[in-house]
């Protein structure tokens, strides 16, 4: 009987030893993480966050530099627990899934975000919006270009009717920016062979002859027309001054651009290219903690020369042109740190 109730004893010992171990853990973790809330009262100040970064095909200009913005910027910025970036179908379907909070961050082309804040034009966003997108900054230009082979016979968007014509991906900035353009010349999808290819796809069709030219919205140089450079001459047409007009009159977002054709002369080009452009541009959803997209724009101008080395338009990226084309509201932490170096953001 007295060894019963020693054993007991030492059982009500153990077990209050271990409830009290159990409730200074518990303290212990709350008092962690209220000791980064900077004393502000600020829920979000202090909280850390998982990035992922939307993209676009690997054969585009997103793709590397969203990597170098995801492993080398964003990776160590304070508020973030961990970024990677991710290959999708570019522009609409990041702008879908950041609706669906798959991603928390993506580039996506000016006129795509205006679309699906505002639920217009475009027959994803028709009748409905993406209500938790705001703009980080944006980027640089982004060319439209039409590649065809240099022996292909076809110089002009009227040379495209009756071939196979990659138009991008089924719902991308690409896809939209193909129509618009091809509207603006006279033509319709009833007038081509449609192909909804991403740009390496398309490069690949026309190394092998499966279709006859491609839509590539991109900053140039593009790697997927240098891909294809690489095995057959290229040309990249030019848009004529009338179909510039027209589409820089119906849409505010384009913008008249010039490639030199020294940006693919060791390709096959040999004139200028007169096209239009729409600005590539971050956006982050909106309900990310002000303090962290703060730490992440700030560290984006610091660390500039990681998208440098990531890709050449990465040297189009800079504080200077950081609101240029920003097509929807900014985030507050984007705006707090462009007012701190004496930007306007109205």
């Amino acid at each position: 009987m007295k060894n019963l109730k020693l054993a007991g004893l030492l059982l009500l010992v153990l077990l209050f030893a271990l409830a009290g171990c159990g409730s200074s853990q518990k303290e212990g973790e709350e008092t962690d993480g209220g000791s980064d809330n900077n004393g502000g009262g600020d829920d979000s100040s202090g909280e850390e966050v998982r990035v992922t970064l939307g993209t676009g095909g690997t054969s585009g200009t997103y793709y590397p530099l969203g990597v170098a913005m995801a492993q080398q910027i964003f990776a160590d910025v304070e508020g973030v627990s961990q970024a990677r970036a991710v290959s999708t179908g570019a522009s609409v379907t990041n702008a879908q899934e950041l609706a669906a909070g798959k991603y928390q961050a993506i580039l996506v082309q000016n006129d795509i975000s205006y679309y699906a804040v505002n639920g217009e034009t475009l027959e994803d966003f028709k009748g409905s919006t993406v209500d938790n997108m705001a703009g980080m900054t944006s980027l640089y230009p982004e060319d439209i270009q039409i590649v065809t082979t240099a022996d292909s016979g076809i110089d002009s968007l009227d040379d495209l009717k009756g071939k196979n014509v990659a138009v991008g991906d089924q719902g991308s900035g690409a896809e939209a920016n193909a129509k618009q353009i091809l509207n603006a010349a006279g033509i319709t999808y009833d007038d081509i062979t449609t192909e909804f290819l991403g740009f390496g796809d398309a490069s690949q069709g026309l190394q092998n002859g499966t279709i006859d030219a491609a839509f590539i919205t991109a900053g140039a140089p593009t790697s997927a027309i240098q891909e294809l450079g690489a095995n057959k001459d290229v040309k990249v047409l030019s848009l004529s001054d009338d179909v510039i007009d027209k589409l820089i009159s119906d849409y505010s977002y384009y913008t008249k651009r010039t490639i030199s054709a020294d940006t693919y002369a060791d390709y096959g080009q040999k004139e200028d290219i007169n096209t239009v452009a729409v600005m590539a541009i971050l956006v982050v959803d909106k309900e990310l903690p002000e303090d962290a997209v703060y730490n992440m724009t700030k560290a984006l101008f610091e660390k500039r020369d990681e998208l440098e080395s990531a890709h050449s338009r990465g040297a189009d990226i800079t504080l200077e042109t950081a609101t240029d084309g920003m097509s929807i509201d900014l985030h507050p932490g984007a705006k707090k740190y462009y007012e701190e170096e004496g930007m306007t953001t109205d």
